[in-house]
């Protein structure tokens, strides 16, 4: 097959996997176009899949886009969560801070990742209500949950929004405890010139399919201290030395006098979260049309607003800063007017869901966590009764969110 066959069929494959949805409005929607695939076959031409030279390309990248010092690539954004905490633990274990029972603040609405890890790793959570508005982690309740044993704060900037991070930046340093950031659905979202991802010391990151840039699966985690960046990469691959700089404060072994073992040197309780080449490629190429995609996914909303206008049943989520828009989260005045309009969606295409996993604690994993409710989640249980969201996509909604406003102008 020549050159320009090569591309055609291409270009044959990617037509075919955009009809593939049967929803006249998907949750999310695929913008690939012959540049992904492309990077893919120099992928399998030059035979190195796992991380390599690309990985190294696009955390330099992504870092610099995005202004952290540091970026380290994994497989998914849920590892990158694991990732993040686990060097929490390592850092603070390293410098004797690690209290007894070390509790982390989280937003009860978020995804099952945000969470899950503290389970491995030996933190009870310490769930907090949501903002009304922005729909992340609530300040207030935040400065009311915090006790001797809390190490960290978890934001989570929730669907493209970000959440109250001047104030729970503040607040973390007057207690002394370390502000994280869950990103994963927020890339390129900002507050006061600032972008999410870059407020604490570490945040994770996501470019799993339905994300701001897609690669299929994959994630990274962002810092500015060289120290955490080392745990990361350690962290990442086995615990070894192998990715660390020659001069690192992690190694034992010299590279030139004790070179035979240094190939092999074990400094960290380590796990494989090693991201393919593959993923990276893909990744780089969705990173070079960012910026597009962003204004893109923010003239939708702001139609939407404009479409809403008047709509006395219903309010959108109204992010502080700007958000990246991941999706559209709605909040109706009762659970039974939700239905209705969630019901309707389906029956005319259009594809709906919870607003992330609603409340989290009312899910049954919860069976297994250590966790504290410290106050009424008056607002994380209107999201979870009567909220749902629909899809926001890097290309022109106004047919889709025109019927979609339609349908919830039926039910007021």
């Amino acid at each position: 097959m020549n050159g320009s066959e090569i591309e055609c069929d291409i270009v044959s494959q990617m037509e075919q996997r955009n009809s593939n949805s049967p929803a006249f409005y998907p949750l999310a929607a695929d913008n690939w176009d012959i540049s992904e695939l492309e990077s893919i076959q120099q992928v399998i031409t030059s035979n190195m899949f796992t991380m390599g030279n690309k990985v190294k390309i696009f955390e330099s990248s992504v870092a610099s886009k995005f202004n952290s010092r540091f970026a380290v690539m994994v497989n998914s954004g849920s590892s990158a969560n694991l990732l993040m905490l686990a060097a929490l633990k390592i850092l603070l274990s390293k410098n004797k801070k690690l209290p007894e029972n070390p509790n982390i603040i989280v937003p009860a609405v978020s995804w099952s990742t945000t969470y899950t890890p503290s389970y491995y790793l030996g933190y009870k959570l310490k769930f907090c209500d949501v903002d009304s508005n922005h729909f992340g982690l609530s300040a207030d309740s935040t400065i009311r949950a915090i006790d001797n044993d809390t190490i960290a704060i978890l934001a989570v900037n929730l669907l493209g929004s970000p959440s109250d991070l001047v104030r729970l930046k503040q607040l973390a340093e007057e207690k002394g405890i370390i502000l994280l950031e869950d990103n994963c659905e927020s890339l390129g979202a900002s507050l006061e010139d600032k972008f999410t991802g870059t407020f604490g010391l570490m945040a994770s990151h996501s470019s799993f399919f339905s994300h701001h840039i897609n690669s299929m699966e994959g994630g990274w985690v962002t810092t500015n201290s060289e120290e955490i960046f080392e745990i990361l990469v350690s962290l990442r691959a086995h615990g070894w030395t192998r990715q660390l700089p020659p001069e690192s404060i992690f190694r034992e072994k010299k590279l030139d006098s004790d070179w035979f073992d240094a190939q092999f040197e074990f400094v960290l309780p380590g796990f494989n979260l090693r991201p393919l080449e593959i993923e990276a490629a893909i990744a780089s190429v969705q990173l070079s049309k960012i910026d597009k995609m962003l204004n893109v996914r923010r003239q939708n909303a702001d139609l939407l607003i404009d479409f809403l206008k008047g709509s006395s049943n219903i309010r959108l989520q109204n992010p502080i800063g700007n958000s990246s828009w991941f999706a559209f989260a709605l909040l109706f005045d009762s659970n039974s007017q939700r239905n209705l309009v969630a019901n309707s969606f389906r029956q005319n295409g259009i594809e709906c869901r919870p607003v992330v996993t609603g409340n989290f604690i009312r899910q049954p994993v919860m069976n297994y966590l250590k966790f504290e409710v410290t106050e009424d989640l008056k607002n994380a249980d209107l999201l979870h009764d009567n909220g749902l969201y629909i899809g926001n996509h890097p290309h022109d909604l106004s047919k889709e969110l025109d019927v979609a406003v339609s349908i919830i102008r039926m039910f007021k």
